[in-house]
């Protein structure tokens, strides 16, 4: 058997293999990921600034969460002495029984509407004024602070 004799390597030992990396496709696969991410992404603006005009209510105001809204207590007069309240209750049908109706109601007096309840009179067309009047009357005597009249041509309290 003859030995053949590898030629020399110009110094360096047979025992180590030199290990060489090539960037060149990682590079590449890199620039395609990144054309990739750029053509696929929309650059839509996802969040918006919306402006919001909130009310100062300063350090000291307080919100109480159980507190109701307050729903006005409509008197319909229908004329002739007759009227209808509207609500959860069976009201009076006559003027001369409201007094009495809406004292019982006050919540000083074991009902549940406030001193300031809004009572509303709402005279339906063709009702004498007079009696509108007395069903106003009827309800300041029951001693609501706040009683007004319904103005039929725009809907509104006055």
């Amino acid at each position: 058997m003859s030995h053949r004799r590898r030629p020399s390597t110009g110094g360096r030992s047979q025992g180590k293999a030199r290990v060489e990396l090539n960037l060149t496709p990682m590079i590449d696969v890199v620039f395609q990921l990144l054309i990739y991410f750029l053509l696929g992404t929309s650059f839509a603006v996802g969040e918006q600034t919306f402006r919001l005009d909130v009310p100062d209510r300063g350090d000291a105001f307080q919100v109480d969460p159980f507190e109701l809204d307050v729903t006005p207590v409509v008197v319909k007069v229908a004329g002739e002495g007759r009227i209808r309240v509207d609500g959860p209750w069976n009201g009076p049908v006559h003027v001369e029984a409201l007094t009495t109706f809406l004292e019982a109601r006050r919540i000083d007096r074991g009902g549940l509407l406030p001193i300031d309840t809004p009572i509303h009179v709402d005279p339906l067309p063709g009702v004498d004024w007079g009696e509108a009047v007395e069903v106003f009357n009827a309800a300041v005597r029951a001693g609501f602070e706040s009683v007004g009249f319904i103005d039929a041509s725009s809907g509104a309290n006055r």
